[in-house]
């Protein structure tokens, strides 16, 4: 590369206020020879803080060319960064170092829910066995937060009652719209509490020998029918060329950041319960499907995106197949630790939250 002449009067040797004094005396004149850096392999890039710059480049005097000088980079001064009051500070979720793992076990279902590497434990579920005194009937589900738990905690507290309530007014053939009102009165009181955050949603409700399964976001059922994986939910995502239409329809927008496909820029799933600055867009309308429960429907899954970002369908059947399948006593819990334990040594870094429901006792 041809050598670069450098004028003693150019900004770069000037005194200035961080450095005090000229780096190079203004009296001689000067060339500056650039070295190149040495090739490194591209592995290289992501383990060297100075990214190929090589420090103590040789700048040669004309004045006395066995002089050499190293010059070399000075450090920025501190920023000094204002803390924020503490009135902004409470609107941020805190980490509650105290829930790090949730836990349940009953006869045909187990839970399990461990806190992630991003902040406090967003995730919650719901399950409620003997259901308006029917031991046939059974209401689960697993709510994935986002934005603090509170829309997490509503939902699993009010959303199966609201389900209920619908049902009573309901035929038998209405049960996907009682549903669809349980979800959609569910969001509308939470949306009243002016609480900000939401939640995804995936539900199993089993009555009268039907599972009637229900999602909205990105948590996934997935259920066992004879070993083979099948999924009972479609993710309500951005990215889906329904959802796409339907935001951009309705004037919002869609754009793909760092491979993520977001609304608004902002939120990376499409349905979903509260998400009130966004509600225009991110409705809480379910997708339901309903299927007979026969011999061969083994079990359930219902669990969170922490899972499903890195464990396929068929690996979580396979994985908890054993601990229920074929066997004198079924151990539930310790397959969803598994499940769980599986997803976080692949990288997972969100909350996983895992519940398994064991149909064979719900076959009419």
């Amino acid at each position: 590369m041809p050598c670069a002449v450098a004028s003693t009067n150019s900004p770069v040797f000037l005194s200035s206020p961080m450095f005090g004094k000229p780096m190079i005396s203004p009296s001689s004149s000067l060339s500056l020879r650039h070295t190149s850096p040495t090739p490194s392999p591209p592995s290289s890039y992501l383990h060297n803080p100075t990214n190929g710059y090589k420090e103590g480049q040789i700048i040669s005097c004309d004045s006395n060319p066995s002089q050499t000088v190293v010059l070399k980079r000075k450090r920025p001064a501190r920023i000094q960064i204002p803390f924020a009051p503490l009135s902004l500070m409470d609107e941020v979720a805190k980490p509650n170092d105290e829930v790090a793992e949730i836990d349940e076990e009953g006869e045909e279902y187990s839970v399990y829910c461990k806190r992630g590497k991003r902040g406090a434990m967003e995730d919650r579920y719901s399950a409620v066995v003997d259901l308006q005194g029917d031991t046939k009937q059974a209401f689960f589900g697993v709510f994935d937060g986002h934005g603090g738990a509170k829309a997490a905690e509503f939902s699993a507290k009010h959303l199966h009652s609201n389900i209920i309530s619908k049902i009573a007014n309901k035929c038998e053939y209405e049960i996907a719209e009682a549903v669809r009102e349980g979800y959609l009165a569910t969001d509308s009181e939470f949306l009243k509490e002016d609480i900000n955050g939401g939640t995804c949603c995936v539900t199993a409700l089993i009555r009268k020998g039907n599972l009637i399964v229900s999602n909205a976001g990105d948590c996934r059922a997935v259920m066992s029918r004879g070993g083979v994986a099948e999924a009972l939910t479609v993710d309500h995502k951005p990215s889906r060329n329904d959802e796409k239409d339907r935001i951009e329809s309705m004037g919002g927008y869609v754009d793909c950041r760092n491979g993520v496909w977001r609304i608004q820029g902002s939120l990376a799933v499409s349905r979903g319960i509260g998400d009130k600055h966004l509600k225009k867009w991110v409705i809480s309308e379910p997708e339901t499907k309903i299927l007979q429960i026969t011999h061969e429907c083994e079990f359930l899954i219902l669990a969170s995106d922490g899972i499903w970002d890195t464990v396929s369908n068929q690996e979580a059947v396979d994985i908890i197949r054993p601990f229920c399948v074929g066997i004198e006593k079924s151990d539930l819990f310790s397959a969803c630790k598994k499940l769980v334990g599986l997803s976080t040594s692949r990288g997972s870094y969100d909350d996983i939250s895992v519940m398994i429901i064991r149909l064979s006792n719900f076959t009419s």
